[in-house]
């Protein structure tokens, strides 16, 4: 009974270790929250992995990979609830007067929406093949994904566990932590 789950887990581990897997880092047990009232993105890719907690938990995601992106009225929130105090919000905001702008961006979300235009969509192809979005964009062989030269979302909203970047600019960053539960949506 237990061989199964041993080999799975071998596997996953192996592939984590390759850079198949999703996050290059434990991600922590709080998913965060992220909108924008724009993005557009050169070079998008869309597959399905797993991310890793520090208990070596094993979490789905849908990483969402931009080449070059620009995000307009950039939010994004974390509550974490405290004992005794109750709820602490984390909110930052950037790109009011100018987009925040990003260099190969990752993004392990398990929640995405808004009204979306891509230019030149491959849908379905092995997320082995990918060759649109940033160099790293590839997930396992077989698994289905999603590719195009350009994205262009309005309204976005998501949840995630991971975002990393080779270039994050932050333009007008404003962070502010409060009491209560305040979350971008």
């Amino acid at each position: 009974m237990t061989l199964p789950a041993v080999a799975v887990t071998a596997g996953l581990g192996l592939a984590l270790a390759q850079g198949v897997l999703a996050a290059s880092f434990a991600v922590s047990g709080q998913q965060f929250k992220v909108s924008a009232s724009s993005l557009e993105g050169e070079g998008f890719a869309q597959y399905g992995s797993v991310d890793v907690n520090a208990r070596e938990e094993l979490i789905p995601v849908a990483v969402t990979a931009i080449r070059e992106a620009k995000l307009h009225r950039l939010c994004q929130s974390v509550v974490t609830t405290l004992p005794v105090i109750g709820d602490i919000s984390l909110n930052l905001t950037a790109g009011r007067k100018a987009p925040v702008e990003a260099s190969n961006l990752f993004v392990d979300a398990t929640q995405l929406s808004g009204d979306a235009v891509f230019s030149n969509i491959e849908i379905g192809r092995d997320a082995s093949t990918l060759d649109k979005g940033p160099a790293d964009a590839q997930g396992m062989q077989d698994l289905f994904a999603q590719q195009a030269d350009t994205v262009s979302i309005t309204d976005l909203q998501q949840t995630a566990w991971a975002t990393n970047a080779g270039t994050f600019k932050l333009t007008g960053l404003s962070m502010n932590v409060s009491k209560g539960k305040k979350e971008c949506f």
